[in-house]
């Protein structure tokens, strides 16, 4: 099956999920990350957004959409209207709402810090979340559990090292991770979160500002866990600008501990990259493994 009759039947699902008639008049291929293909299917009055993969691949794109309808389930941020899902003999797709972009600016930045805040206020009644994700492409456990340092030592760090010691990596990475998840109660000394629902994959990338000023959040992989996770992972890869920390700080303050923390909880990302793409990332890990243990010390 080609792209044409992929997209002749996404066409059809899209009537049938919206109740209008849509057909493709062309497909624009436009950036969508490193994992899938992505296109705009435009219409006669409208346009879509598509996720193009293998497949095999449909269960990524069931819990990308069950992620969406979560976050826009709580009426904070501006989120993809997620359409429908399904599979082709050659391609799973998703269907979002097609987004016009905007301009970034101050007054988006400090509003969506703001609704951030609220967005991790919703709570819940344990750490994990209803069904498996993807983190990336890698696979992202999330059994319930009552106890976030184990979740985080068994679900997060503990899977990717297995990973890492699955794929041949059986050096100073494993060593020193074994030794700081047989210590992570350490570091929630005094620290008890409670369940909030994150983002999952929160960084530059995955945020931007719709042609009306409003902050939009997309590509989430959702779960409930401590919301500095999605905090740390903001200050990855160029971090964002000083208007937002000063929002969400002004909207629900960060907990002292989190200046170390956050170190942890990027580890898990910086794993998931080493996993997926192998190179630097392994001695990046392997530096901010030391630095942790040495904090224990």
């Amino acid at each position: 099956m080609t792209y044409a009759d992929t997209f002749t039947l996404i066409a059809r699902q899209i009537s049938a999920c919206t109740g209008a008639d849509f057909s493709v008049v062309y497909a624009q291929a436009v950036a969508g990350g490193d994992i899938n293909a992505a296109f705009r299917l435009q219409g006669a009055d409208r346009a879509y957004f598509v996720k193009l993969n293998q497949p095999a691949l449909l269960p990524m794109f069931a819990a990308e959409q069950a992620g969406l309808q979560a976050l826009a389930a709580t009426q904070t941020l501006r989120i993809p209207q997620p359409i429908t899902c399904g599979a082709s003999t050659n391609h799973a797709f998703l269907v979002l709402e097609h987004i016009d972009w905007g301009r970034p600016s101050p007054a988006a930045s400090r509003l969506l810090g703001e609704q951030l805040a609220q967005l991790h206020q919703q709570g819940h009644a344990y750490f994990g979340w209803h069904c498996d994700n993807t983190i990336g492409s890698t696979p992202q456990p999330n059994p319930a559990y009552m106890s976030w340092p184990r979740f985080w030592r068994e679900q997060r760090l503990g899977h990717q090292l297995q990973l890492a010691y699955a794929n041949g990596y059986r050096g100073r990475l494993h060593t020193l991770g074994e030794k700081l998840c047989a210590q992570l109660d350490v570091f929630f000394s005094g620290y008890q979160p409670s369940p909030s629902l994150v983002h999952g994959d929160l960084w530059g990338g995955n945020t931007a500002v719709d042609r009306h000023g409003r902050p939009v959040i997309f590509d989430p992989a959702c779960y409930y866990g401590d919301r500095e996770t999605d905090l740390a992972m903001t200050e990855l890869f160029g971090g964002f600008d000083r208007d937002f920390y000063a929002a969400y700080q002004a909207t629900w303050p960060l907990d002292q501990g989190f200046a170390t923390r956050k170190i942890l909880y990027n580890l898990y990302h910086i794993l998931n990259h080493f996993n997926l793409f192998g190179g630097g990332y392994a001695r990046q890990a392997e530096n901010m493994l030391a630095g942790l243990l040495a904090d224990i010390k």
